[in-house]
């Protein structure tokens, strides 16, 4: 059963669940479409290469062009190919294997409440320093010091080792790394836009691919407590009984109490 589909990340916004408020990201999950099919026997493993987004095929190489043969239509190709990999033989709801040019939609995979672990490219910071990369203190502002506030400080002794340690913690590159965030919470579907709402940020700029994995199925109570107070809150319709307390009252009796009083 698929339990991995590709969107494109949005910005963010915010919710509502029991009464508490919620960071969500939201993000576009258009159908992708499946380019390659990975099997055990000719590639040594499972996989689903998937591919999401637009553009044109002349900004296409002649190489990809040829590889996406059979998907390309109107000029148009995908923007973003991903693999994505399983333990056992991808199969859709109707337990059919799954063939190169079939769709996969938001709605095949997830649902309100699934519990999911969302990977993408984190944002490119360049060429950082210790404080920034790796939170250092710095050092002192006093007695001077006015050019070591935002320095490593002392990065190991001399004599022994003699050298610095593989790993230290040293200004560098930052960013532009593949990173998981887990057990992240699926707030809202809405099949006919194709956007999802996830609790919290996930990595990424604006419009960069990320990898979704439903990790578990589960429900958000609150949400259907919710839709459910809205419902009710509808007016009711002519000559419907509405209860109060423990007595029910039809709307016309309660319109002539209001008169007589």
């Amino acid at each position: 059963m698929l339990n991995t589909i590709i969107g494109l990340k949005e910005k963010m916004s915010q919710t509502f669940v029991e009464g508490r408020r919620v960071t969500v990201t939201k993000v576009k999950v258009a159908p992708c479409v499946v380019t390659q099919v990975k099997t055990m026997e000719k590639d040594g493993y499972w996989g689903l290469q998937l591919g999401v987004g637009e553009r044109t095929t002349k900004n296409v190489s002649k190489a990809l062009q040829g590889h996406l043969k059979t998907i390309i239509k109107n000029n148009t190709a995908p923007r973003y190919l991903l693999e994505v990999k399983f333990d056992k033989e991808p199969q859709n709801k109707q337990n059919e294997a799954i063939k190169i040019g079939d769709t996969i939609t938001l709605s095949d995979i997830f649902s309100l409440g699934d519990v999911i672990n969302v990977t993408g490219i984190s944002k490119g910071k360049g060429f950082a320093g210790a404080v920034k990369r790796w939170h250092f203190h710095g050092g002192p502002r006093t007695h001077g010091q006015s050019d070591r506030e935002r320095a490593p400080g002392s990065i190991g002794a001399g004599t022994t080792p003699g050298r610095i340690y593989k790993g230290k913690h040293m200004a560098g590159r930052m960013g532009s790394d593949r990173v998981t965030v887990k057990n992240l919470q699926v707030v809202s579907l809405d099949d006919e836009t194709n956007e999802m709402e996830v609790s919290g940020p996930v990595p990424g700029v604006t419009g960069a691919p990320l990898i979704l994995k439903r990790v578990s199925k589960g429900k958000l109570e609150g949400i259907v407590e919710v839709q459910a107070a809205i419902v009710e809150g509808e007016p009711e319709a002519e000559g419907e009984v509405k209860t109060e307390g423990s007595q029910a009252v039809k709307p016309e009796e309660k319109k002539e109490e209001v008169a007589n009083a």
